[in-house]
């Protein structure tokens, strides 16, 4: 073989490598303008969703917590109508919404990831299916929308998990509390001073497992509500294919009962348990004065709730909670469908 033969070989061989590089290259493209655009629509769609349907039932909300950790020993609130006037008369129409720009400003982010990372699951997990089944047409069934769903919580909630905790002391203070968080900022940096960085996730295990079947009921019993009223049209509230609204508002309502029912009890260990290292909140919490609010983790807190107030104690503010979430799961799913309509976004939940 002479040297103008190696030559020549290794010339082409070169130029092979150059273009398969070349078409390896072009299959790999950074996501174009248009991706990325319906991706912010999309949060942006999330986001106002949440922040439109928390605000609406935001005294509501704050009752819900009050009710969660208040003294056993010395009861304020008792009930829904009675909790909200004690509310009113106390501490007027700004108490009422008390927490709800830190409510806010955790739920905006928290929507926007939650609804996206549901979207970007749902096409996922049904990539796998598909490929396992080996058949191209099928569809999402409830048990892997939950999954879907659950993934979307534990993503969104790990995410803005400190701004919860923070929200949750900001709105159980009272214009009486000894220290008063003067905002998210300050309520952050003070408990990172006074209890370190672990303490911004105290509650997360509770709030991870509560939010499993809260958010992915949420999302498999709406949209698998919807598919059934979709394919069987009953009493004629399809039309072109298309729920109304108002369907679209009783399907939210539907999920968001069976959703919070079921992982109540952990909503209200996870309240105990962000309290937990905040000197103030014995007094709030057990009726004890200065003495120090304590749990050593989940079952402990349950195990201490139900030893020294009964079982019902774990579903303390369910009424208010039931009255707030109902109607909160049904706007944020129709203004999410809505918002994303206005900005013409191709991509819905239902698809």
């Amino acid at each position: 073989m002479t040297s103008e033969d190696v030559v020549g070989k290794t010339t082409v061989t070169i130029a092979n490598i150059a273009e398969e590089a070349k078409i390896a290259s072009e299959g790999v493209k950074a996501p174009s303008r248009q991706t990325l655009l319906g991706i912010s629509k999309s949060l942006v769609a999330g986001g106002v969703a949440g922040g439109v349907s928390r605000t609406a039932v935001a005294p509501l909300e704050r009752l819900k917590i009050l009710l969660q950790v208040q003294n056993p020993h010395a009861i304020k609130y008792n009930g829904t109508i009675q909790g909200l006037k004690y509310i009113w008369r106390t501490e007027g129409f700004k108490g009422m919404f008390k927490g709800n720009g830190t409510n806010c400003a955790r739920i905006v982010p928290n929507s926007a990831v939650k609804f996206f990372s549901y979207e970007e699951a749902s096409k996922g997990i049904l990539w796998l299916y598909r490929q396992q089944t080996g058949n191209d047409d099928a569809e999402l069934t409830p048990l892997l929308r939950l999954g879907a769903g659950a993934c979307a919580g534990i993503i969104a909630m790990s995410a803005t998990y400190p701004m919860d905790l923070v929200r949750g002391r900001i709105t159980v203070q009272t214009d009486k509390s000894s220290t008063q968080y003067r905002g998210i900022a300050h309520a952050l940096t003070t408990v990172l001073r006074e209890e370190g960085p672990r303490a911004l996730y105290k509650g997360w295990l509770p709030s991870v497992i509560g939010v499993i079947p809260y958010v992915g009921l949420n999302f498999a019993v709406y949209e698998s509500l919807k598919d059934y009223l979709v394919k069987s049209r009953p009493f004629g509230l399809v039309e072109d294919k298309e729920l109304g609204v108002t369907t679209k508002l009783a399907c939210g309502a539907v999920a968001g009962t069976f959703g919070q029912t079921v992982a109540y009890p952990l909503d209200v260990i996870r309240r105990r348990m962000q309290m937990v290292g905040w000197k103030h909140a014995a007094s709030v919490v057990t009726g004890k004065g200065n003495s120090t609010l304590e749990y050593t983790g989940m079952i402990d807190a349950f195990r201490k709730t139900v030893r020294y107030e009964g079982f019902g104690a774990l579903y303390k503010g369910l009424v208010p909670n039931s009255v707030k979430v109902v109607p909160s799961i049904a706007i944020a799913f129709v203004t999410y469908e809505v918002v994303k309509d206005v900005l013409k976004v191709e991509m819905r939940i239902s698809d």
